[in-house]
């Protein structure tokens, strides 16, 4: 069973983690070999304050 798990600064809408979920999971499939099924798609949201960029949370860089 094949496992992605992909971790994303907070901000996405949910049709943006669905879009993703459904592109990953084809992809995986595909390229594994695998029924789909099959495949899991985990997503775990970082604030932007627990992201760093350049030395610098994200929330200071992107705001």
């Amino acid at each position: 069973m094949p496992i992605a798990h992909v971790h994303i600064m907070e901000g996405r809408s949910a049709e943006q983690k669905e879009a993703m979920i459904r592109e990953v999971s084809e992809a995986l499939a595909r390229t594994l070999d695998s029924p789909i099924d099959r495949v899991r798609v985990l997503i775990t949201e970082v604030p932007k304050s627990h992201w760093g960029i350049g030395g610098e949370p994200a929330s200071k860089v992107r705001k």
